[in-house]
């Protein structure tokens, strides 16, 4: 059913079919496509994957429409976009997650390779200017907020409902309210950020 429900899809999936295969950031989309599949259990064909992620997971419909830029606005409809997922950032390294992604609003300077971000999970400004960077390999999990000109880290780590309002190390694990360092480099601690 799930196999029917694909190929049918790729009729409306055309012109997206077309941008995956030809668009300028073809080798970043790709790499997106690839983390995606291994983050799911879907197929490893990267172009059935491709498919698979357009027609079952909205969220990634929106980090696709993002990498193609204002071209999206012909085709979204489409494929609709997850209206409740907003993502504002414009330099985005490869390899972004989002799962679930509801009520989710991603306005960071900056977001580096391979980060990992869940539903309910606010990234943003402080005031006019001030907003976050994420470094590679960063995780923010359910409901954190990440407020103002922070950095977090290589390979950080937001624990779920944590505030950080000030930098975060690399390798280490934040939570609560105000954010602490619960672990460093794979030891636990207990520390003040």
């Amino acid at each position: 059913m799930k196999n029917k429900l694909i190929i049918l899809s790729a009729l409306r999936l055309f012109p997206h079919i077309l941008l995956f295969n030809l668009h300028k950031n073809k080798q970043i989309i790709h790499y997106d496509v690839e983390r995606w599949l291994s983050n799911t259990d879907s197929t490893k064909n990267i172009q059935l994957g491709f498919l698979t992620l357009m027609t079952i997971f909205p969220e990634y419909r929106n980090l696709f429409y993002k990498r193609i830029g204002g071209i999206s606005s012909l085709i979204n409809w489409l494929c609709p976009r997850m209206n409740t997922l907003f993502i504002l950032t414009d330099d985005i390294g490869p390899g972004l997650f989002i799962q679930h992604g509801f009520s989710t609003i991603i306005a960071a300077k900056s977001i580096g390779r391979d980060c990992w971000i869940n539903q309910q999970v606010t990234i943003g400004f402080s005031n006019k200017t001030d907003s976050p960077e994420l470094g590679d390999n960063v995780t923010i999990n359910a409901g954190a907020k990440i407020i103002g000109k922070v950095k977090m880290g290589n390979n950080s780590k937001a624990g779920a409902n944590s505030v950080v309002v000030k930098d975060v190390p690399e390798n280490c694990t934040v939570v609560g309210i105000p954010a602490y360092i619960i672990r460093r480099n794979g030891i636990k601690v207990k520390e003040e950020l």
